[in-house]
């Protein structure tokens, strides 16, 4: 089966939670938000793992005012850390913006993080360092396999729940319980 953004197959604006028997450590505990997921395949950003640099370090480093912003910088996943990516609410558009919902915006471009410096940035967003990207069919066969669960995103969890909190907080969403999660889990 095959998914499209027009498909109800699509999980884009959903979350996935790495099960614990997922075989990839660089996702153990995360919390993927899907961007895109289409028949070429899909593209998310892990929301629950900060990096040890925060945005004002990426701004200095930019020459863009916000030095002083202490927030912190997540990994968007393994592909192509040095690129960034801005989760935000839609207060407006930049250069490189796409419409996830109408509730969560994707910016790559560098006029956001300047406009954030400028303190004339989106009112909620999350600032990540690479993406996590699946090619045609791969993540349906991993969700066949039960390294993930998903469940439709929610704004309240992405841009207002602590990222200590996220993983556990989207179980409570598929009604998981953390402690009661064995192999023969299945999907939400």
């Amino acid at each position: 089966m095959t998914a499209s953004k027009e498909s109800p197959h699509s999980l884009r604006n959903h979350f996935l939670v790495a099960s614990p028997y997922l075989q990839d450590p660089r996702f153990h505990g995360a919390v993927i938000y899907i961007c895109e997921h289409s028949d070429d395949g899909a593209l998310g950003l892990m929301v629950n793992q900060p990096l040890d640099i925060h945005l004002g370090e990426i701004l200095e480093q930019l020459d863009m005012d916000g030095g002083e912003l202490d927030v912190p910088v997540y990994s968007g996943g393994p592909v192509q850390q040095e690129r960034g990516f801005v989760l935000h609410t839609p207060d407006r558009s930049w250069q490189n913006t796409a419409e996830v919902t109408g509730k969560v915006w994707l910016t790559t471009s560098r006029d956001v993080l300047s406009d954030i410096g400028a303190d004339e940035g989106p009112q909620h967003y999350l600032v990540c360092l690479g993406y996590s990207g699946w090619s045609e069919g791969q993540l349906e066969e991993e969700l066949a396999s039960n390294a993930w669960l998903n469940c439709p995103a929610n704004p309240e969890i992405l841009f207002h729940t602590p990222p200590e909190e996220r993983y556990k907080a989207v179980l409570t969403a598929i009604g998981v319980d953390i402690n009661q999660l064995s192999e023969s889990i299945g999907h939400a």
